[in-house]
Formats: structure tokens, C-alpha cells, sequence
């Protein structure tokens, strides 16, 4: 009845989407405490010393992939590209999208080899974990596969920060999603990894009175143009926080 009630309303707030504009994106926030990422982030620190070179890349699904912007450059891994190479001018900043509509951690973290492999990159955003929790896949198999994915990239040279599901009705009408974000959470901290809490920021966009139209499109479950440029806003000051801070 819960996840009922939640779909239904917010079925209801979302008859009327919102846009980009300049006057939605200063509702763009977060609690300081929720950009730190938790990681000093070393090899990406260590390319930008050396190399003055900093490759990205954006490894997830539809988000990723930018599903429903009106425009491509509204999709967070380019809102972060944008927002590096304007934060850290002398630093050659790549950020290559490898998102992919419909996977879940177990498509993601077969391709994980051959992704890096062709473009080695010192930091590797994953956003994973929505199409897990929506297709029910068990939380023993979600975290072993988001743990080896890990592993594995980390072997190959890269730092890491893993991006929780979306705060969206289809994602709260769930029974389990906050069991899935608690599993990435963790895994973050064991084996070394940032945490980009992005079902906590926008809990909180939600909580603050910030309705669904703000940031989700009308089927309920991808985020629009603001939910996409104010995320890729928000991960850049973290990613920024953890580059630059002590």
C-alpha cells in the first residue's frame, strides 16, 4: 500500500513537468555533508600532477546515457566536464560516457574491462543500482557483482565513485531500495571507493518541498533537465572537494 500511495501521488505532482531554466537551477543544493565523497581520490590526484591530464569515465545506464534531456549537454557527465575544465583551468579534462539504457550491475561490470582498456582513465564514476533494485536482483549477487566490478576497475589503475539510485516515485514505490543504496554504501568503504549519494540529496530536494516535476520526467523515474544539470552540478563539487581538499 505504501509504494501505492507514493506512485499515486506522485503521478499527481508530475502533470506539469518544470525545465532548466536559470530561475529552477537555484533550487540546485545539497547538505555539505552529503557531497563528501569520502575518498581523496589518489590516482586522479596524481594524474592531474603529473600529466596534467584528467580522464573521466562515466560508466552506467539510461542516467548516464542522458535518457529524455531536451538537450545533450544538460546529461551529468558533460555538466561535469563542464564544470572541471572551468574549476581547474592547465588540466586537460576528458570525461567519456559509457552509459548504456536498460543495464544493471552485472551487464556493467562484464564490460568494465574492455571499457578501460580502450581508454584508461585515472577516475571511473559508476551509477548503478536502480535497475537492480526495480528488477529485484538478489542483494548477495548485487553486492559480490559491484565488488568484483570494483576490484577489477581498481586493478587496472582507476580510482572509483559509485552513484546510488535516484530518489523518483518509481524508485520509492520499491519495498527494498534503500537496502540496495545501503549495500553500495558499504562496499564503497571497504574497498576504498567514493560514495556519490545521490538518493540522499535528492530524499532531500523531496523532503525540503521541491516537488517531482522539479527534477523527474513524467514517467516517474528518469530525471529531467534539472534533476540531470543540478546532479551533474552537485558531482562536481564533489569530485572538486575530493581533488582539491587536504
Amino acid at each position: 500500500m505504501r509504494g501505492l500511495f507514493l506512485w499515486l501521488a506522485a503521478v499527481a505532482t508530475l502533470l506539469v513537468p518544470a525545465t532548466a531554466s536559470p530561475q529552477s537551477m537555484a533550487a540546485c543544493r545539497a547538505k555539505p555533508e552529503l557531497l563528501k565523497i569520502g575518498s581523496t581520490l589518489p590516482v586522479a590526484r596524481k594524474a592531474m600532477a603529473e600529466r596534467k591530464h584528467l580522464r573521466i569515465i562515466a560508466l552506467g545506464s539510461s542516467t548516464t546515457a542522458g535518457y529524455g534531456v531536451s538537450n545533450p549537454a544538460y546529461a551529468y557527465p558533460m555538466q561535469l566536464r563542464i564544470g572541471l575544465e572551468k574549476a581547474l583551468p592547465g588540466i586537460e579534462i576528458e570525461v567519456i560516457n559509457r552509459g548504456i539504457g536498460g543495464q544493471d550491475v552485472e551487464e556493467m561490470a562484464a564490460r568494465m574491462r574492455a571499457e578501460m582498456m580502450s581508454h584508461p582513465p585515472a577516475l571511473v564514476i559508476w551509477q548503478t543500482g536502480t535497475n537492480a533494485a526495480m528488477r529485484h536482483m538478489p542483494l548477495d549477487l548485487f553486492e559480490q557483482r559491484l565488488r568484483d566490478g570494483i576490484k577489477l576497475g581498481q586493478s587496472l589503475g582507476a580510482d572509483f565513485v559509485l552513484m546510488t539510485l535516484q530518489y523518483a516515485p518509481a524508485v520509492v514505490a520499491l519495498p527494498d531500495e534503500e537496502v540496495y543504496e545501503r549495500i553500495m554504501a558499504r562496499v564503497a568503504t571497504e574497498v576504498g571507493a567514493g560514495l556519490f549519494r545521490r538518493y540522499d540529496i535528492m530524499r532531500g530536494w523531496y523532503d525540503d518541498g521541491m516537488p517531482y516535476a522539479q527534477f523527474v520526467q513524467l514517467d516517474g523515474l528518469h530525471l529531467n533537465d534539472f534533476g540531470q544539470k543540478c546532479i551533474g552540478r552537485l558531482l562536481t563539487r564533489s569530485i572538486l572537494g575530493a581533488l582539491t581538499g587536504p
